[in-house]
């Protein structure tokens, strides 16, 4: 593990792919004035940003005016590509096919019980009566996952981009290792949120699939790109970009998954690689 100042550079940088949460936004949610200055410098220079994330598409509000020239971003932890220049429009979809996540919600009502789970739809997001309730979607529908899983009924049959999983007294990692353990053979299932809230996509669903095949498109290989990112579900974009940081404020599985280390969110961390990749030109 090395530093954002010693970390080697590709030869060429094409493409820039960072997490938001606990990675570009500080704490408060917010781009510092830094940043946004390192964001729009970088495409300037011809290098593409993706913001790559766990987020739907409908909470990307965040950096919608920070897009600068190519307005695309990877979300719910690569389960689709929207454009933010055309209101968060969906370019493609890898939907979590419903009978695999029955069987993860049913293997986990088993393994542990009083999990709780939560829907996210290509239309919004629906939550079981013990969920926590999500105070930015108001108008969701609340019923058992069976119920809201089901074709008919809440959600018509829109693709299920992610199934949300949480337990209030399991420690995070080690759900996250019973859930792969009991399920990882349906499903894709990672964490970014510090308590016990699971993230299950379908399976060979990850940021970093999606990533690739982004940059198959525009011929970009994975040694073009420098990828960032700071929780478990940012592992395996940090391990297949060619140079990749952790946070200083990462978790040790993304720690241990990137080629070198950077300053905390709070810090800036992704504007000072940048601008050392811009120096570096």
């Amino acid at each position: 593990m090395t530093s954002a100042t010693d970390t080697p550079l590709p030869a060429i940088t094409r493409l820039i792919a960072t997490d938001l949460d606990g990675t570009l936004l500080r704490d408060d949610k917010t781009l510092s004035a830094r940043t946004v200055a390192a964001l729009a410098a970088a495409e300037e220079a011809g290098i593409e940003v993706f913001f790559v994330t766990g987020r739907p598409a409908r909470w990307m509000d965040v950096v919608s005016n920070h897009v600068q020239g190519h307005g695309l971003a990877i979300c719910a932890n690569g389960a689709v590509v929207t454009d933010l220049r055309a209101d968060g429009r969906l370019l493609t979809v890898r939907a979590l096919e419903r009978d695999a996540a029955l069987h993860v919600v049913h293997s986990l009502r088993d393994s542990a019980p009083g999990t709780s789970f939560a829907i996210e739809l290509t239309t919004g997001i629906n939550y079981e009566p013990s969920y926590p309730p999500f105070h930015l979607d108001p108008g969701a529908a609340v019923a058992v996952a069976e119920k809201l899983l089901h074709e008919d009924l809440p959600g018509e049959g829109a693709p299920v981009l992610k199934l949300l999983a949480h337990h209030t007294e399991m420690p995070p990692d080690a759900f996250l290792a019973l859930a792969r353990t009991v399920a990882g053979e349906r499903a894709s299932i990672t964490r970014s949120s510090p308590s016990a809230l699971l993230e299950v996509s379908g399976l060979g669903v990850s940021k970093a699939s999606t990533l690739a095949a982004c940059c198959a498109e525009r011929g970009i290989s994975a040694a073009e790109v420098v990828a960032f990112g700071d929780m478990p579900n940012d592992v395996e974009m940090l391990g297949w970009a060619g140079t990749s940081y952790a946070m200083g404020n990462a978790h040790p599985a993304a720690l241990a998954a990137a080629t070198g280390q950077t300053l905390t969110n709070e810090e800036d961390g992704v504007a000072v690689v940048i601008e050392r990749i811009l120096a570096g030109r």
